[in-house]
Parts: structure tokens; sequence; C-alpha cells
């Protein structure tokens, strides 16, 4: 059995590939027979995979140690070579799509093969190359910013995951004066992100333009392989939140300001949800590893093998420490058929929902793993996140084994975050919308439309006079912004779906978990509205699919949350 530390890792030789790649494309095209292609693109697929996994092991290895100058080095590497990988992967899919035997490959892959593929060639060019990777290269800085920081607090020189851990102290000067510490590094940077985030608007809006694109919008849905809806949607469900979220949030907000004792929440008290301090791991992270495969037996035979699998070839680094990237992530090596879970634990709830987050994400991997079809392994990422959102519902009954008596507390204290975030991604999501339609805004004016948004959707918050957020500094930690533009929004969308999936399971769980495996199983192989139709979901896109989880969660959380109000005397 060979474990992730002993996965071999190279830099590919770039001109070896293309040679390779071009060579078993032009037989794919003159091929006279299906069978004969299908073999094809079954050697074409190889040699994609083989770039894939190290691209995908270069990214692990580069966020785990980010001080690592190899690392760092085969980093810039895929930053630089990605965008030939890119245009290698457009010819193939124009060959595709023309093929004479495409309707029988159609019926032997499936038809989201070729909406895939119809979408990836409208968002490459050759022409292109250098300003993709430009901004890999923008994406990167930003990474490794964030990642250096080094913040003296409480004795100690944290980064920005390690003080995390102290935002939700139930001594208020201790959690204001870890906030005040993440945002004095954060303005300190601002010069240098505001920078960042110009040019890579400015590339982005370069390369639409080049490939025939009004603006960056439609381009950053096509390049997200969404291919049943589009900007026009989204704006209708941000509305939905507006109407059914946004109100909710509010008187949310003013009862947990009554659980604390507090006249009105501070932005420096969001993320305490009970006076006696939130719901914390009883154990080290190794504890919480051991504890996951005990849940993990206990839910299924499936998630018993796969975390398994997991744990056994070291699949997981989860402890936050010195120049590790911050975030968390899955990805998977394709090589071996293993998904990979990257994460920050730092002794608080987080922990564990990071981890039940992050193995949704895997478990579906490890479902569909062996697909020939590489597009097929993972689904479109509002997808991937009913997945990972869903887990972190169906591991509820388990929380016993982290929490001990202080379980039912994770569990409300989960169910009202993921409520109250709806607003906060959406907010997210409009503010991209409009900084790419309006692509020239000074930084000055980016972070006052920030605020805008941000006032509209989270009319509550209140930060204390802190001159960076009142300014409108708060959106440039969100990394998705930066790296994965429109990447946020999915996780809305796929927070609705995993509401009703919590629903249904507290309903009837067993046929609820095996419709959840089946649609792991579809892996990419559909589109996303498909997916959630086949799971036996509505769309988020339906008004009454919204309003009916706002009201059912609103109802649960208005019983649940008297077990923590304040006595009075």
């Amino acid at each position: 059995m060979i474990t992730f530390p002993e996965f071999p890792f190279h830099t590919p030789d770039m001109t070896l590939l293309q040679t390779q790649f071009k060579d078993a494309l032009e037989r794919f095209k003159a091929a006279d027979t299906f069978k004969t292609q299908v073999s094809l693109l079954e050697e074409i697929y190889a040699l994609r995979q083989d770039f894939d996994t190290n691209r995908d092991l270069g990214r692990v290895r580069h966020t785990a140690d980010t001080l690592d100058e190899a690392y760092k080095t085969a980093n810039q590497f895929f930053d630089e070579n990605g965008p030939i990988y890119e245009g290698l992967t457009s010819d193939f899919f124009r060959a595709l799509l023309a093929s004479p035997f495409r309707e029988q490959l159609e019926a032997k892959f499936g038809p989201q093969l070729f909406a895939i593929a119809s979408l990836t060639i409208k968002t490459f060019d050759p022409s292109i190359t250098e300003d993709l990777q430009q901004e890999n290269q923008l994406t990167s800085d930003y990474m490794q910013l964030l990642a250096s920081a080094k913040i003296p607090f409480e004795g100690e020189e944290r980064n920005l995951s390690q003080l995390g851990a102290f935002t939700t102290s139930v001594d208020r000067a201790i959690r204001k004066g870890a906030q005040e510490a993440r945002w004095d590094f954060m303005a300190s940077q601002q010069d240098k992100l505001d920078q960042i985030y110009d040019d890579l608007v400015k590339t982005r809006t370069k390369i639409a333009h080049k490939l025939g694109y009004e603006n960056f919008v439609q381009l950053g849905y096509d390049r997200m392989l969404r291919t049943d809806y589009g900007p026009e949607q989204i704006a209708q469900f941000r509305k939905l939140i507006r109407e059914y979220v946004v109100p909710l949030t509010t008187k949310l907000h003013q009862q947990q300001a009554e659980r604390l004792g507090l006249p009105g929440l501070k932005y420096y008290d969001e993320p305490l949800q009970f006076a006696d301090g939130n719901a914390k791991p009883k154990g080290d992270p190794d504890w919480i590893i051991d504890q996951g495969q005990e849940m993990y037996d206990r839910l299924s035979p499936e998630t018993a093998e796969f975390y398994r699998f997991m744990k056994d070839r070291e699949l997981m680094d989860l402890v936050s420490r010195k120049g590790k990237a911050g975030g968390g992530y899955c990805t998977y090596i394709s090589k071996y058929e293993a998904p990979f879970i990257f994460a920050n634990f730092n002794g608080t709830g987080g922990d564990i929902f990071v981890l039940t987050h992050e193995a949704g994400h895997a478990f579906q991997c490890y479902r569909s793993k062996g697909q020939l079809i590489s597009e097929y392994q993972w689904p479109t990422l509002e997808a991937c996140e009913i997945h990972s959102m869903s887990m972190e519902y169906f591991t509820w009954p388990y929380m016993d084994l982290f929490f001990g008596e202080q379980a039912e507390k994770y569990r409300f204290g989960h169910l009202l975050s993921s409520l109250l975030f709806l607003a906060y991604g959406a907010a997210v999501d409009e503010f991209q919308h409009r900084i790419y339609e309006l692509p020239d805004l000074s930084p000055q004016a980016r972070n006052a439309l920030w605020r805008e948004i941000e006032q509209t959707y989270l009319p509550h918050r209140d930060y204390d006079g802190l001159r960076h957020l009142e300014e409108g500094g708060f959106w440039q930690v969100q990394r998705h912004i930066y790296a994965a533009p429109f990447y946020y929004i999915d996780y809305v969308l796929a927070q609705v779906c995993a509401f009703q999936f919590w629903m249904k399971h507290r309903e009837n769980p067993e046929e609820t978990f095996k419709d959840y495996v089946r649609l792991c199983d579809k892996g990419g192989s559909m589109g996303f509205l498909d997916l959630v139709s086949f799971a036996g979901l509505h769309s988020p896109f339906e008004s009454s699919s919204v309003e009916s989880v706002v009201r059912y969660i609103s109802a649960y959380l208005s019983t649940e949350s008297e077990k923590w109000r304040p006595s009075k005397d």
C-alpha cells in the first residue's frame, strides 16, 4: 500500500507532452472506426491524467508548505504551463465535437461531456496564453501574501488560521483583540492587495474581450461550466435571499445578542454564539481523526470503507502551522484514485465542520473514482458543494463523539451559521458581478461598492468604528474573490439543497442517505439541475424551495434557542 507522502512527483516535460498529445490527437481525428477512436480517447486521457496528477500533487505540497522553494518553483511551473495544457485540452474537445462518431460517443459517455467541451472551447484561444499565465501568477501572489502573515498575539507569532481560534473567546477583549490584529494585518497589506486585484480584474477583462465577450461575467460562468443557468437566474436567486433570508438574519442576530447578554452585536461578537463558549472538540487532531473513523463506521458501510482508505493512506493534512496556506479544500490525485483533504485545525468547533465538509467532497470522489472521463470525476462546483454540505448534516447524530455533552450546542450553532451564511454568500456574488461589469473602478470605489452591498445583505453588521472595515475592506480576506471568480454563490445554491437533505433525513434517514450515495456515484456525468432532480431535491431557483427551507429552519431554531435563553431574575 502506497501512502500520500510516497506518491512520486515530477514536473512534466511539456515538449514531450505536446508531441505525444498532438500525435494522439491527429490519430484520433483520422480514426476510421468508432472502436479505434475510443481507444485513442483513452490514450489522450492517460496523458491528461499524468499532467493532472502532478499538478494536483504539486499544489497540495506547495500549500502544505509555502516556504518550500522546490514546490514554490513547481507551483510557478504549473502557473506558466497550465494555459498550454488548457490549449491541448481545447484542441481535443474541438476534435471530439467534430467526430464523425459523435452520436456513438455521446451514447457511450453521455451528453454532459459534450456540453462541457462546447463551453471549454469558448473559453480558450492561444492568444490568451500569456494573459492566463499572468492571472495564475497573480492568484498565487495573493495566496502567498496571506500565507506569509506573522501576527504577534497573546505572546506568540500567529498566522491567520491560528488567530481564528481566539475569535470565539468568551473574553470579549480577547476576541476583539484577535479581530483587530487580523484586520491590522490586512490593512497593512491593502496597497498590495488592491494592486493584485486591480491587475486580476483588468487581466480577466482583457481575456474576455479577446474571446469576444462583452465583459468577464459570462466568461466567468462559462469557465465554471454552468450549462443550465446564467446570470439572470442567479440575480433572481439573490433576490430570494434578500426577501426570505435577510430579514431573518437581523432577528437571529438580536437573539444571539440576548444569549450573550449584550445590548447588540459588534462584528467581533458574531463568531461567539453562546455566553459560556461555543462547542469545542474534546481532543487533539489525532484524536479527532480516530473519532472520525468511529463516526463513519456508524454512518454506513460505504463511509466506513472510504474513511479507512483516507486514514491508511495518510490522505489528510489537517493541522495549521507556520508557512501553511490558509483555508481548506479537497482535491483528487487521479493516478492513485485518491481524494486528499487539506485543512487548518485550530481547536474550535470549526475543525469538525471542515472535516465533515471536506469528507463530503472526498467521499463523492471516492465513490466515482476510476472514471475514464476526468471531467466526470467531479461535477460542477455548485453540485460538488451539495455533497460536502449535506455530509455536515448526515453526521449530526454522531457529534457526541467529538463534543460530548456539548453536541447539541454544536448542532444548533452549525445550523444557525449555515443559515446566516446565505446572505453573506449572496453579497459576495453580487459584488463580483458588479466589479466585472465595472472593471475600471478604483480600489476606493470597489471598497465603497462592497460596503453598499454589505449593508444591503448584512444590515445588522456593526464594525465598532474600525476604519478599515467601515471603509469596505472586509472582502479582501475572501480568497474566492481573488482566486476563483464566481465560485461562491455555489455554496449558497448547494446550501439550499443540503438543507433539503437535512429535512428529509430527519424524517427518513436510511432512504435519504441512499439517495445521497446515489448522487455521489453520478459524479459529474450530469449537469447541476439534473443532479438536483436525480437526488429527489427541488431546484434552489424555485422561490418555494428557498421559502420552505427558511421557514422550516426558522421554526427549528426558534424552538431550540429556548434552551439557551438566559434566565431572568
